[in-house]
């Protein structure tokens, strides 16, 4: 193959590989296309296509004290820029130190069967094509909004991210991958009033705009009786959205290494890790499969860059189904070759998804219909953490507290800062509803395919009272 100006994927995955002069070499080249709507005060304002080519060279340089590693991302890059990015990534390794997550690249028997798109196919692509349906449908809300005296904003955004994934042990990968969000916010014409409602999907066959302002127009009539609380602690229903916002940052959090060296909360007193612990008197189970129908994600590691929960020397190794919590128990930590061989635990790397089930069937109206008293939540955002030895977290509500009384909602309440965290909740949880599919509102530019129950807790710390709408 000559370097003239080929440029799709996989030609220039090869080629950065024939240029390879180091002892190791992983290509990573992510085709992304992306369509967005966005509409305010119930009209459209602003619709676009984009389209763009990130690569990633990972060089391996074999030396007498180890194996270094160098990586170099570009974007945009033709097949007559292609030397020096690999060069680059070679000088990289060749003066880096040797790597502590060293491993021999996945050879192409087990990483070939992982499944995945045809190597040689053309990319993906999504276009304003996918908005044929539900943009008609999204101006007729806008109609019925107009009518109910309320205002819509928000918008739409789907992508569609071919990576082509190639090593100089042979192995060559392939996966397509479509992530799709709708954000809707509803607003009273005095703007003292607002809710929001978010889908995740992969092709916007499944949003109905008109059941989202239905949904709306409900929590904008709740909130015409406004109810001051003090700060304290509730019972308070958890959304699933809301749900999915904590359990993935705890997902983030429980990389095993970090674990096992006494720096998080599932690091054992006195010693390794909490795998074996019950978390939860429920039987819940949190999970991530790349094969889970709707949320379907890379069945294989694809990794732009080292860390503790992740090893670009992993690139190509077969995911499978993994449970994190089962039946309440901790059964797995985030480990990549490296760390599973430091904390004697098995490999389990990060997946694209993450899935809370095991609970009953009750809908979230239902649940409500069940509260003698207590506070349903909207939303959460600005999460921050405050103590990972604990994985105390520290956020905002938003877009709507309502105070439920004998089964109904009486009004919407202030907002509030919350102090929690998700281990603690696990172990406090009374209820969990119907797992289904949520857009978590706070991580949603990162992590979208999630699917949880709403949750009931019986003394959600609400740590101060916040005055945003």
């Amino acid at each position: 193959m000559t370097a003239s100006r080929s440029s799709k994927p996989y030609e220039i995955v090869e080629r950065a590989l024939e240029l390879s002069t180091a002892d190791g070499c992983v290509v990573i080249a992510d085709e992304q296309s992306s369509a967005n709507l966005r509409w305010a005060g119930n009209a459209l304002t602003t619709n676009g296509v984009t389209r763009g080519r990130t690569l990633t060279v990972v060089a391996t340089v074999d030396g007498a004290r180890g194996t270094a590693s160098g990586v170099v991302s570009r974007s945009a890059v033709t097949a007559d820029e292609l030397e020096q990015v690999v060069r680059a990534a070679e000088a990289a390794a060749r003066g880096a130190e040797p790597a502590e997550d060293a491993r021999p690249l996945v050879d192409a028997d087990r990483a070939n069967g992982a499944g995945g798109g045809d190597f040689r196919d053309a990319p993906a692509e999504t276009t304003s094509a996918v908005f044929a349906d539900f943009a008609p449908a999204l101006g007729e809300s806008f109609a019925r909004a107009r009518a109910g005296g309320r205002e819509l904003y928000g918008f739409a955004h789907h992508m569609l991210t071919s990576t082509y994934l190639g090593t100089s042990t042979g192995v060559r990968l392939r996966h397509d991958q479509p992530s799709g969000t709708l954000e809707l916010n509803a607003k009273s014409p005095d703007r003292t009033r607002s809710a929001w409602a978010g889908r995740a999907t992969r092709d916007f066959k499944d949003v109905d705009p008109a059941s989202l302002d239905t949904e709306l127009a409900q929590r904008l009539a709740w909130a015409e009786r406004k109810i001051e609380l003090p700060a304290g602690r509730y019972e308070t229903l958890l959304p699933p959205t809301a749900v999915a916002d904590l359990l993935i940052y705890q997902l983030w959090s429980s990389a095993a290494r970090d674990a096992a060296e006494g720096r998080t909360v599932f690091s054992r007193p006195g010693g390794g890790t909490r795998v074996g612990e019950k978390l939860s008197e429920l039987p819940l189970n949190l999970r991530s499969d790349p094969h889970e129908p709707g949320l379907e994600s890379a069945p294989f590691v694809i990794a732009h860059a080292s860390g503790d929960d992740a090893s670009v020397f992993d690139n190509g190794l077969p995911l499978a189904a993994t449970d994190w919590v089962r039946g309440g128990e901790l059964s797995r930590l985030v480990t990549t070759r490296h760390s599973a061989a430091l904390t004697g635990l098995p490999v389990a790397p990060g997946i694209g998804n993450l899935i809370l089930d095991g609970g009953g069937e009750r809908s979230l109206e239902e649940m409500v219909s069940a509260t003698a008293r207590g506070l349903l939540l909207t939303c959460l955002w600005y999460i921050r953490e405050v103590d990972p030895a604990t994985l105390l977290l520290t956020g905002l509500t938003r877009d709507g507290v309502y105070l439920v009384e004998n089964g109904e909602v009486v009004g919407e309440v202030n907002n509030f800062r919350f102090n929690e965290s998700p281990v603690g909740l696990l172990s406090r949880v009374t209820e969990a509803g119907r797992t289904q599919k949520t857009l978590p509102r706070e991580w949603g530019d990162w992590f979208t395919r999630a699917a949880m129950p709403a949750l009931r807790v019986p003394d959600f710390n609400m740590s101060s009272v916040s005055r945003g709408v």
